[in-house]
């Protein structure tokens, strides 16, 4: 019988990523025993442990629980501890849990099953098009912007849950995380991250909730809006697909507004109209691309867009990759940064603001790539150079505290 594995990442902070713990002891459990104990390193994150895993054919095509869950501990001297219950472990994907310290009064995190495996939540239809809000609201009604955070509410709009303020690309990870599957093909797993990235910058160019009278940006509802689960496990895989299209939406030809994109499981509940999640898995194994799936199920006439604005950022991408032999301002912005970065993240290194990307620079970049789970190439494209400017800003705010 072929034993599958996944693979399993830890990253601890206290106060988010401007504060990662090293020397965090970590105690994974599964079934009930004491299976491995490791510590954090430097950087706050553990080795990539292997861990058994159920046959791929199940989170592909269905038939059998997908993935095996794990429990974990950790702790910290002096700053606090976590327990994490029901860490997802998929075949031949990365797994990375992050646990901070300082986010969980009860100190116990529950991470329940994946959508598609036992939630039978239907989703509620709204209209596709929705009314826009007054021109003095918080929304810039001539273009769509990325907004550095979505406040998500705990639970129906209505209810007096919690109000989380997520970062926007930390909030994609998250619901794609929960709603689809990370052993998917690529073109399914990138047509599903375009709905949810669409279906949430339509909530927030339409102030959706705020013009109910809400003080939050969408829901945790999967009736209503995206299952969002605080603390849950992100797959590496969709992890870097959400680094590459975060700021690509869905539109439909002499629309203004992103595509309210609907979507359903596909198997319980079909609607016309909505992508289907494993629909858009059988497409992708027939071939289908990105785009050829979304078209199936929201018509020929939308195509995908790019935001020009992310806020939150100190400058935007350049437009070209930066590698070893490249010059300039662009440069030098990536050099402070790392360097900024690099005292707290000592493997990162400190190279040289002189705007020339040599092999320091190249070192210093693969090193933050590997920390925050992107391709470790050593070039600054336009994924890394936004990770780079979130961890950055993240430091610069805690310095100003």
């Amino acid at each position: 019988m072929t034993l599958f594995k996944g693979g399993l990442k830890f990253q601890v902070f206290n106060g988010g990523v401007a504060r990662p713990v090293s020397r965090a002891e970590v105690r994974l459990y599964g079934e009930g025993q004491l299976l491995e104990t490791f510590f954090t390193n430097g950087d706050g994150e553990s080795d990539i442990t292997e861990l058994p895993a159920p046959a791929e054919i199940y989170s592909t095509e269905g038939g059998g629980k997908p993935y095996t869950a794990y429990n974990a501990e950790i702790t910290a001297d002096g700053i606090g501890s976590l327990r994490i219950e029901g860490i997802q472990i998929f075949p031949n994907v990365i797994s990375i849990q992050s646990a901070d310290l300082s986010d969980n009064s009860a100190n116990t995190v529950v991470i329940p099953a994946p959508a598609l495996w036992a939630d039978d939540t239907e989703k509620i239809p709204e209209a596709e098009v929705k009314p826009l809000p007054d021109e003095d609201g918080f929304a810039v009604l001539d273009r769509v912007v990325i907004p550095e955070y979505v406040i998500v509410h705990d639970g129906i709009p209505s209810s007096d849950g919690e109000n989380y303020y997520i970062l926007f690309k930390d909030y994609i990870k998250n619901v794609a995380s929960s709603e689809i599957y990370s052993t998917w093909e690529s073109a399914a797993i990138r047509a599903n991250v375009l709905a949810i990235i669409s279906f949430t910058l339509n909530r927030v160019y339409t102030e959706w909730y705020r013009g109910m009278g809400y003080n939050f940006t969408v829901t945790n509802s999967p009736a209503y809006d995206q299952t969002f689960v605080f603390g849950r496990t992100i797959f590496e895989d969709i992890s870097q697909t959400v680094d590459e299209l975060f700021t690509t939406y869905i539109k439909r030809y002499n629309a203004d507004q992103p595509l309210f994109a609907q979507y359903s499981d596909g198997r319980r509940v079909v609607r016309a109209g909505w992508l289907s999640q494993w629909g858009s898995q059988e497409l992708a194994q027939r071939g289908y691309t990105t785009i050829e799936i979304l078209r199936y199920y929201y018509g020929d006439d939308i195509y995908t867009e790019q935001a020009e604005t992310v806020s939150g950022v100190p400058v935007s991408y350049p437009g070209t990759e930066l590698s070893i032999g490249s010059r300039g301002s662009a440069v030098a912005t990536v050099q402070n940064q790392l360097d900024r970065i690099g005292r707290t993240y000592y493997s990162v290194g400190r190279p040289v603001p002189d705007g020339i990307f040599g092999s320091e620079t190249a070192a210093s970049v693969s090193a933050f790539q590997q920390i925050f789970n992107l391709p470790q190439t050593g070039v600054v494209d336009f994924a890394t150079w936004y990770q780079i400017s979130q961890v950055y800003v993240a430091l610069e705010r805690l310095a100003e505290l």
